[in-house]
């Protein structure tokens, strides 16, 4: 009432200064809602705020009993061994073996290569060991203080490399909202984003299982960098964003060096003619100095492993990967239509989103072809590299997780093939919008299929997966339709010779050969004597092909033994192998004294061989007797028998 009175009296003397504070109260709204909107409530902003806490909520409800394991545990091993022990080449391996035992990072010590001369070397380059570094520290220096020991393994080391994982998924989130905001509005860009979080495998390996500080995620934050990055040198030609990309790249090529591939993207960028391609050149011509230091720092960083491996091996390359020839890049063979079609990991069956970043392309080269041909080359380029690996099923693990980088990278083209959808007729963009909802629905479900044990992380086949397909369970019979378990049958041997066929394929024969020294022994025959100068025999060999035409079978080896030396002093071993490139791999033996042998009497002695998968079908198998210690025994009749499955004739 007072305030009604005061109007009254006062009405024309305020009116003026009401509608100032009126215009001065709208102004400060809007400021404010616009302020808001920006930060908000823009549908990107949206997008990148659900993912900021989807990343941190499931990183901790799928917390690790152990983070630094397995391959993680190889590519972290650098800093430890550097900065704790101070032995980088491994020289005291009881001290590594006995930290392995106390927090079980690995089941085998598969990480490092003993060399001939002692010591080890990494079998992983040094990247991840520097992506991982600050929070290292971070770890080291916080770990005493709350009463852990600081040796690089406690929970403090644990729950830092998980974090910086988180850090690392959010920090290339941002910067690819960043470079998505370039080609569309915020409406697509929010859209492509949650598509490529729900609709891809990059949920399970970036956020369950610790599996954050694995590589790919890493590789996805630089190659949101390096795509960032890319579009700010070639807008502004600073030298800040070609250090700044040049850092990057070399940290995705020392973290894996097949990553060399990423250099397709600035390379091409803005090249889609051959005019293009000339401004192109003229572009590094005048910037040449930016040019060359682009190059400079990322074969400084490279060159940080070359410097590794000279000091640790005597050369500045060494493959690392030589400790089993079983698997490696086949260049001039690559899987690819296995690599996106298989059921065993298919890329397109277990992410088939990826059909309309594929299909994106089209819409990339008709809206915008500056960027085309990087995009394709890249994709090209990597799906070539990564399928080219011999084990291209990449173990355990969901869908194809070599690609979660370049996820990065087929967002764009996903992105306008979005662009384009929005642009239709509402049926078409109805048809469209309910398959791709489908989709995420069907990947969602079957990354849950993988959680509970329903898809196998590398056993899957065609027929199971129909059986398995949308179903929440599943029984032991559907269960006999995968791929076989090697690690059980490995550990528990061949337990089930009723499912197989059986065959003998080969027996040698070592009576009267003329190649050994020979004695008279059982009924006035001669055989090979095996001595410490005739240590081998000969050995029987085959081809995988000639072996087998299904994906497994195993193989029955045996041999009759005659020991003239009496059993308790002799060290014999049943060898059987494959070799690739005259490499032995999936080397097996039975040993004296398990052979249990009788002196003055034949011995047969079988062992059960399951091959593995094989490098190349050429590849050859062999099979010999050794003896060890140089004392004597005759030696005859070395067979190999094999047991095909039944399912797969």
């Amino acid at each position: 009432m007072i305030l009604l009175g005061i109007s009254f009296i006062s009405y024309s003397s305020i009116r003026s200064s009401s509608e100032k504070l009126y215009i001065c109260s709208l102004n400060i709204y809007n400021m404010q809602k616009n302020c808001l909107g920006k930060l908000f409530l823009k549908s990107d902003m949206i997008a990148f705020a659900i993912i900021l806490l989807f990343y941190i909520i499931s990183n901790f409800m799928f917390f690790p009993h152990q983070i630094i394991c397995y391959d993680v545990y190889g590519y972290y091993l650098y800093l430890p061994q550097t900065f704790i022990y101070h032995d980088l080449s491994i020289n005291n391996p009881e001290q590594v073996f006995a930290l392995l035992q106390q927090y079980s990072n690995s089941s085998t010590f598969y990480q490092a290569n003993l060399l001939p001369e002692g010591g080890y070397v990494m079998k992983y380059s040094m990247g991840l060991a520097i992506l991982y570094s600050p929070f290292f520290f971070i770890a080291h220096a916080l770990a005493p203080v709350f009463g852990y020991a600081a040796d690089g393994y406690s929970y403090p080391y644990q729950l830092s490399m998980l974090i910086g994982g988180i850090i690392y998924t959010i920090t290339g989130f941002w910067f690819l909202r960043k470079v998505l905001l370039r080609f569309f509005n915020e409406k697509v860009t929010a859209l492509s984003l949650f598509l490529i979080v729900a609709g891809t495998n990059i949920i399970i390996h970036t956020s369950m299982y610790g599996q954050n500080a694995m590589s790919h995620n890493q590789l996805f934050f630089l190659y949101c960098l390096v795509l960032w990055f890319t579009l700010k040198w070639h807008e502004s030609y600073k030298i800040k964003w070609i250090v700044l990309l040049g850092i990057v790249c070399g940290l995705a090529i020392l973290s894996r060096p097949t990553e060399i591939v990423i250099l397709v993207i600035p390379a091409l960028w803005n090249v889609f003619s051959w005019k293009s391609f000339k401004e192109k050149i003229t572009v590094i011509r005048t910037h040449f100095g930016q040019i060359f230091l682009f190059g400079t720092i990322v074969f400084s960083i490279g060159f940080l492993q070359l410097i590794y491996w000279k000091i640790h091996t005597g050369h500045f390359l060494y493959y690392s990967y030589k400790a089993n020839p079983g698997e490696g890049l086949e260049l001039f063979s690559p899987y690819i239509s296995q690599f996106l079609f298989s059921f065993r990991k298919g890329w397109i069956i277990y992410t088939p989103l990826m059909i309309f970043a594929f299909t994106g392309f089209y819409f990339v080269y008709k809206n915008n072809r500056k960027i085309f041909l990087p995009l394709l080359a890249y994709t090209a380029f990597n799906l070539y590299l990564v399928s080219s690996w011999s084990t291209w099923w990449y173990a355990q693990s969901f869908s194809q997780r070599p690609m979660i980088p370049a996820l990065a990278i087929m967002i764009i083209p996903l992105g306008y093939f979005l662009q384009w959808m929005l642009q239709q007729k509402i049926l078409l963009k109805t048809f469209l919008s309910v398959i791709i909802a489908f989709l995420l629905f069907l990947n969602i479900f079957q990354i849950w299929q993988f959680h509970v044990g329903i898809i196998d992380g590398e056993r899957m086949t065609n027929a199971y997966y129909q059986k398995i397909f949308l179903k929440t369970s599943v029984s032991d019979e559907d269960k006999k339709l995968l791929l076989i378990d090697r690690a059980f049958c490995e550990a528990n041997g061949f337990t089930n010779m009723n499912e197989y066929t059986g065959r003998l394929l080969k027996t040698e024969s070592f009576e009267n050969q003329p190649a050994y020294d020979t004695i008279e022994a059982v009924d006035g025959k001669s055989f090979a004597t095996l001595t410490q100068r005739d240590s081998y025999s000969v050995p029987v060999e085959a081809t995988y092909s000639d072996i087998t035409s299904c994906d497994h079978a195993w193989i029955r080896v045996g041999v009759s033994i005659y020991p003239i030396t009496h059993p308790d002093s002799l060290k014999l071993a049943l060898v059987a192998h494959f070799t690739h490139n005259g490499l032995a791999y999936q080397y097996r033996t039975i040993e004296s004294p398990s052979m249990n042998l009788k002196q003055g009497e034949w011995n047969r002695v079988y062992f059960n061989y399951l091959t593995p998968e094989v490098r190349k079908k050429s590849d050859l198998f062999r099979t010999f007797l050794w003896n060890m210690s140089g004392g004597t025994v005759l030696v005859d009749k070395l067979s190999v028998e094999v047991f095909e499955p039944k399912s797969q004739h």
